[in-house]
């Protein structure tokens, strides 16, 4: 070992190595050394071998060198494992195989290729094992497509690991023909790491029948392919097949690990199914025969969150709480953002800003420090409330005290903020002065503002500033058309239809969506689809003729953005799709139990009303999740305090 090495590792532990009985030392070997390192995974261990190696003059031996690296890395002190491989007067192509391999296996990659680099400098060779542990460190194709020409140079590209390595490679750059044509080498019997690779190539392009299909034809699949297949259809808008695929895995006989579980409560959590998390909750704490399953900070977290997606805050704290009791002052900054987040989307603002002040005091202390995940979910918070000056002050402190640029959410967050107060001119010179492309949500949210005020001109404005920078979307066209049509300028609302029928342009359909019994059942506005519809129709006349009017509703006539007389708007908004998922939820639940909806737009400002007085006079908690926030409907009040 160089003098520059021992200068970098810290002194060794003394060692308490007895190799001969009677009080006698007997002179370590290199044998020996090597022989008691080879299983060693203790820095402490790993040290005490130093010293006697040392003392023994046994150290520069390349076996024994070689060995204390590995041991060293194994006991995660790399820094020592890499001072080590520095300071080796001649390393082979192996020492720096298994530096690579240490970092790569640990999600190192920028360091991992750094070793790479240093050894082909060496002018080392790599074999089979040093490209597959390189090959999973690169996040782009220039990196992996010349891996890729020094496996097929060194006739590598055949060996199944390098093959799969490659594989891989490609799936998670995207390059699916790439992916592909390696993958159609393998057969007819791919390796099921292969056939995993190519299925997540799919998973991410959404290719999600082909993806599946491999999945089927595979006859042995082990956790890791399941949850490949969980992720395709998590991240495309396809939990309810997740969810089915995670039930399916426990009745194969498949355990499931961390990634898994996961996996299923985002799934969850995009159905807005609580008794389905409940379940899962259950199931988690009950396995304590998995070992790969433990309620630790990422499962607690994503329970954090599915609880607060499926509208059962006080489930969310008493995770959060559980986790802060169980790690002390060692949280993990995501689990706090999580709970930032679900106080927001339920309208806590205040809660939300607590967290957050109490989140400032760990960071002053050195224990926490925000991200900029954190400063999404206190500005949303103080959007729900239009809490204006705390959110002024909240994104000017975000570069100046936490070093965190502001990103396109965050000044999003602002627009949203300044748009519901009514500070609309202020939101869009915001956006003009920013340097980044506003993205659609953005412009969406301006838009949305403009019409929640009534201010066309400026709608008119904003729609032309859009549409010149290429920035309109469906949302863009929708809101204009809206905000034309509560004018009564229909002439215009013909104009922008046309427009977007010429352009292709779809309104995305209103879908309210109700759990019963741990299954969700979906309606739109008029639909006639579900078996009980008579049942339905005659539970919301009910609640509408008799309920609700005999309190005082008025029907929100003018939310009818369609040129018709008052009736036949009045019949439009009878038939919502929140309404009939109120109806079915009054008559498919016992009296008193909880309604929970979830839309996929917001919520419309009839329905909002209407749903307050059901709360009333049925003395009903409903929960309603609809785009952009919860509401919590009890006792004829809204926890949005009608501020949304």
């Amino acid at each position: 070992m160089s003098t520059a090495a021992a200068a970098v590792l810290p002194s060794p532990a003394p060692s308490r190595l007895s190799l001969a009985g009677g009080g006698q030392r007997a002179a370590l070997t290199a044998d020996c050394a090597a022989t008691l390192l080879a299983g060693c995974a203790s820095a402490r261990r790993a040290s005490e071998l130093h010293a006697a190696a040392l003392r023994a003059g046994v150290d520069r031996d390349k076996a024994v060198d070689f060995r204390l690296q590995r041991a060293y890395a194994a006991s995660g002190r790399l820094d020592l494992a890499v001072a080590l491989l520095r300071g080796a007067p001649d390393p082979t192509t192996v020492f720096y195989t298994s530096a690579i391999h240490a970092h790569s296996s640990r999600g190192l990659h920028p360091a991992a290729l750094a070793l790479l680099s240093d050894m082909l400098a060496r002018g080392l060779l790599p074999t089979a094992h040093t490209l597959s542990s390189s090959l999973p460190a690169c996040n782009g194709l220039a990196v992996g497509r010349a891996l890729h020409g020094y496996a097929v140079k060194l006739a590598l590209s055949g060996d199944s690991y390098v093959a799969t390595a490659l594989l891989g490679m490609y799936a998670r750059a995207g390059d699916a023909a790439a992916a592909r044509a390696l993958f159609d080498e393998m057969r007819p019997d791919p390796h099921v790491v292969s056939v995993t690779a190519m299925l997540t190539c799919y998973a991410k392009m959404g290719a999600l029948d082909d993806a599946r299909s491999l999945f089927d034809a595979l006859s042995s699949k082990d956790f890791i392919c399941w949850n490949a297949m969980m992720d395709g259809y998590t991240q495309h808008g396809r939990p309810s097949e997740a969810l089915r695929l995670f039930r399916l895995m426990l009745r194969s006989g498949v355990e499931p690990d961390e990634v898994s579980v996961v996996l299923a409560l985002s799934a969850v959590a995009q159905l807005g199914m609580a008794e389905s998390g409940k379940w899962l909750h259950s199931f988690i704490k009950n396995s304590n025969n998995n070992p790969r399953v433990r309620l630790n900070a990422r499962v607690g977290t994503a329970l954090i969150d599915m609880y607060c997606k499926c509208g059962c805050l006080e489930d969310a704290v008493a995770v959060f709480d559980g986790l802060i009791s169980d790690a002390g002052k060692d949280t993990d900054i995501v689990t706090w953002n999580a709970m930032i987040n679900g106080y927001a989307m339920h309208g806590q603002s205040r809660k939300a800003l607590q967290m957050f002040s109490q989140l400032q005091l760990a960071h002053q202390q050195g224990r926490l420090w925000p991200t900029d995940i954190t400063f999404i979910g206190v500005l949303n918070a103080c959007s729900h409330s239009g809490l204006v000056d705390a959110g002024r002050k909240l994104f000017e402190s975000m570069e100046r005290e936490y070093g965190i640029e502001p990103k396109i959410e965050h000044y999003g967050c602002m627009v949203d903020l300044l748009g519901r107060a009514g500070l609309v001119e202020e939101a869009f010179d915001l956006v003009q002065s920013m340097k980044k492309q506003p993205d659609g949500v953005m412009c969406v949210s301006l838009l949305a503002a403009c019409r929640l005020h009534k201010n066309m001109a400026l709608g008119q404005r904003i729609a032309d500033y859009l549409v010149a920078n290429g920035l309109a979307n469906s949302g863009t066209y929708v809101l204009l058309s809206n905000i034309y049509a509560a004018a009564g300028n229909w002439q215009e609302v013909g104009r922008v239809r046309a427009m977007m029928k010429a352009s292709g342009i779809q309104k995305e359909p209103g879908c309210s969506a109700v759990e019963v019994g741990r299954r969700v059942f979906e309606f739109v506005a008029g639909d006639t689809s579900h078996p009980r519809t008579d049942e339905i129709y005659a539970k919301l006349e009910e609640v509408m003729g008799v309920l609700v009017r005999e309190h005082g509703h008025v029907p929100r006539t003018e939310l009818v953005l369609h040129d018709l007389d008052e009736a036949a708007k009045e019949k439009v908004l009878a038939v919502h799709s929140e309404k009939l998922a109120v109806a079915f939820g009054l008559i498919s639940t016992p009296p008193g139990a909880a309604i929970k909806i979830v839309k996929n737009l917001r919520a419309c400002a009839d329905c909002h009303a209407v749903m307050k007085l059901v709360s009333k006079v049925t003395g009903r908690r409903i929960v309603f999740r609809d785009r952009n926030r919860f509401h919590h409907f009890a006792d004829g009040d809204c926890s949005c305090g009608d501020y949304w």
